[in-house]
């Protein structure tokens, strides 16, 4: 029986790099988040819709929805859609849903007259259903009329 020491070999030292492929998996992880969550954030739009003292939150099970924005921008079903293409589009779309409502949300700055528009042209494509979006009014500011 020898007891000699064994000589060391090159496989047994301490590994001196660094780790990568945690990081790489935990940054993959994170990009395909933000790819996911940058369309839901990028397509908020912000109204200041009128106020109305018997507003109920309601959905319709077939729902068109037409949004006017300030700046006079039109959005049907949340998509972009140039002024004059707004009525060929409802008119698809009403050819898809015949018995879908319009649910139309205008801000408070918006003409009337340029409401009425959108409404006629509802009208003319067969959406004979319109809903009007508005906030609630709080109790605070009906006491104050």
């Amino acid at each position: 029986m020898a007891f000699g020491r064994l000589s060391e070999s090159a496989a047994s030292r301490p590994m001196s790099e660094i780790n990568v492929t945690p990081l790489v998996d935990v940054m993959l992880v994170l990009v395909v988040v933000f790819i996911l969550a940058a369309p839901l954030l990028a397509s908020s739009i912000r109204l200041e819709l009128p106020r109305a003292a018997s507003t109920q939150p309601g959905v319709a099970a077939s729902a068109i929805s037409v949004v006017l924005d300030r700046t006079g921008q039109v959005l049907v079903n949340d998509a972009p859609v140039a002024a004059d293409e707004v009525a060929a589009r409802l008119q698809s779309l009403a050819a898809q849903q015949p018995d879908a409502e319009l649910q139309l949300r205008a801000d408070a700055a918006v003409p009337y007259g340029r409401v009425v528009e959108i409404i006629g042209m509802a009208q003319a494509a067969g959406l004979a259903r319109i809903g009007f979006a508005a906030q609630p009014e709080t109790m605070a500011n009906h006491q104050k009329k």
